[in-house]
């Protein structure tokens, strides 16, 4: 009997079931936001949050299960949502970017992840990341 290939990181459920379902996923978020918490790199991305983190690591974790292929938590609670539109308000640079990368990046790795999914999930978070530099860089030339 010869064994399937794991499917596809980014296919079907693959990259939530990788992530540990919801349950690893909350593990990640709540390593995220305790990096962000107490990192001094991350002192600016801290300072547009709330004091209480809870509701954004709620908010991250419900929008991660659906990014990541699983049950679509965020829209279900709290209504559909526009990533890079929604982070524009605050002014997110490159340097906010490359915190809350950082910030990920220590948190992907303190997970039972696989390398190879280690990889693929920071490599595709940098994708929204970088659309936040571009709208909010956007919003503020428009406000000039």
């Amino acid at each position: 009997m010869v064994d399937a290939a794991p499917p596809l990181f980014g296919t079907a459920d693959a990259s939530y079931r990788a992530a540990g379902e919801l349950a690893g996923i909350r593990r990640l978020v709540a390593d995220f936001y305790q990096i962000m918490d107490s990192w001094p790199q991350a002192a600016t991305i801290r300072s547009m949050h709330k004091p209480d983190l809870s509701s954004s690591e709620d908010k991250l974790a419900c929008f991660l299960s659906g990014w990541l292929g699983g049950p679509r938590l965020y829209q279900e609670r709290y209504g559909s949502i526009s990533i890079p539109g929604f982070h524009a308000q605050w002014p997110v640079d490159i340097h906010a970017r490359d915190a809350w990368l950082g910030c990920m990046q220590q948190a992907i790795e303190r997970q039972p992840y696989s390398v190879e999914f280690k990889r693929y999930l920071l490599a595709q978070l940098s994708i929204p990341a970088n659309r936040v530099v571009q709208a909010s860089q956007a919003r503020q030339q428009a406000a000039q």
